[in-house]
């Protein structure tokens, strides 16, 4: 027999809190004039509360009438009911909708309206044809590994992009109730069940025991802004899109730091560079030329934006084959083969993001001291060209 009276419900809906009628079944009612009626039950050893509709609508015959029905459809036929509304809710949602919802909802999170573009149009072309119709709800690894193992293994590049979407999507879905489980999105995120990829193709990289020698080629280099602005990428370990863009405003030169706006990262984070002695050198040598009308710091054409080939150009009339983009490697490896600070360090100071969840959520600092006394060091290995003090040992003359 439950506790509550249909009077006492009346009541009840103009005083907020949780009325129980008895054997899990309670009124909730909030500050707000809401109002509605939930089940609590035991499943599989975990506690689980299920909505049975507004007060307003179902009335407490109806609640214990709806609670009965469940408790037995839990209790003797062992169903799960929250998973079985989360497949009904699911099978109406199909995979193109679910990534056409994601696409708008973090359209915010997209460098500019290309990258959006970009992303949207990978799916459409490699998940859509065979993923697009199906229930969000309802997709398995197996059909994702039939849909992306063209593109996989011809465009490898590409066929990651379009696994990381699909599980993005995936794992979105999941989240708003469209998907129950997530484990296939996260079984492909580890690679399993794809073919083996050949080698990728990654930016040619200078070997860093040859990094000195080069700085000191290219101080004596022609031009002025490729230069510097190639130099300064170098000593920072930074993007070239980073430097380019740079302004004297983003710098604290009492401070030595570098203040990277979030908009011209590449995982849309601000980001603070410390800069060595050897990058201060740099910047006191792009200010004894600065440009006036702009206040880039390493300015193209007519003080506007410099261009990604114009450092591509540098290196070129050097007859160097290496990219811009590989000297964040050259710096990398020398961190791991070179010196004893720790691998985080390095990745912080190249703005990664932590892969690990769960040490990143721990992390919360940005390492900003060890990342100083790294780039310190960065620069003065790059400061040290041995080729130019290495000394010839004299041939003994032979004894007469």
């Amino acid at each position: 027999m439950g506790k509550l009276t249909a009077n006492e419900v009346k009541a009840a809906m103009r005083k907020p809190g949780t009325y129980g009628d008895g054997d899990g079944l309670s009124l909730k009612v909030t500050g707000k004039g809401g109002a509605s009626w939930f089940l609590r039950v035991q499943h599989k050893g975990k506690r689980r509360d299920i909505g049975l509709g507004s007060a307003k609508l179902v009335t407490l015959a109806g609640a214990r009438a709806k609670a009965a029905e469940y408790r037995k459809a839990i209790r003797e036929d062992g169903r799960d009911l929250i998973a079985e509304r989360r497949e009904a809710k699911a099978a109406a949602v199909t995979f193109r909708e679910a990534a056409l919802t994601y696409h708008e909802t973090h359209r915010h999170q997209w460098a500019n309206a290309k990258h959006g573009d970009q992303w949207l149009t990978t799916i459409e072309t490699h998940a859509f044809p065979a993923l697009g119709s199906k229930p969000v709800g309802s997709i398995t690894a197996g059909e994702i590994i039939a849909a992306i193992s063209e593109v996989w293994t011809t465009k490898p590049e590409t066929g990651r992009r379009v696994r990381q979407r699909i599980c993005a999507v995936l794992d979105y879905a999941h989240a708003r109730g469209w998907r129950a489980t997530e484990a296939p999105a996260r079984s492909l995120e580890a690679g399993k069940g794809l073919p083996k990829q050949q080698g990728g193709k990654h930016h040619p990289a200078m070997p860093y025991a040859d990094v000195p020698a080069f700085l000191t080629r290219l101080r004596a280099s022609g031009g002025v802004w490729g230069r510097l602005a190639l130099e300064f990428a170098i000593l920072t370990a930074a993007r070239s899109q980073e430097v380019r863009f740079a302004t004297w405003s983003e710098f604290d030169l009492d401070n030595a730091l570098w203040t990277v706006p979030a908009d011209h990262m590449k995982m849309r984070r601000e980001h603070v560079v410390p800069l060595s002695s050897e990058a201060l050198a740099v910047l006191k040598s792009a200010a004894a030329v600065r440009l006036t009308g702009t206040d880039l710091v390493f300015p193209g054409t007519g003080g506007r934006k410099m261009s990604d080939m114009t450092l591509l150009a540098v290196l070129r009339r050097m007859n160097e084959e290496v990219t811009v983009h590989g000297f964040r490697s050259s710096f990398r490896t020398w961190v791991a083969e070179a010196t004893n600070f720790p691998g985080e360090v390095a990745e912080a100071a190249l703005a990664h993001q932590n892969p690990n969840e769960v040490e990143r959520s721990y992390q919360r600092g940005t390492l900003l001291d060890k990342r100083r006394k790294l780039m310190k060091a960065w620069g003065a290995y790059c400061a040290n060209d041995t080729t130019l003090t290495k000394v010839v040992p004299l041939r003994r003359a032979s004894a007469a």
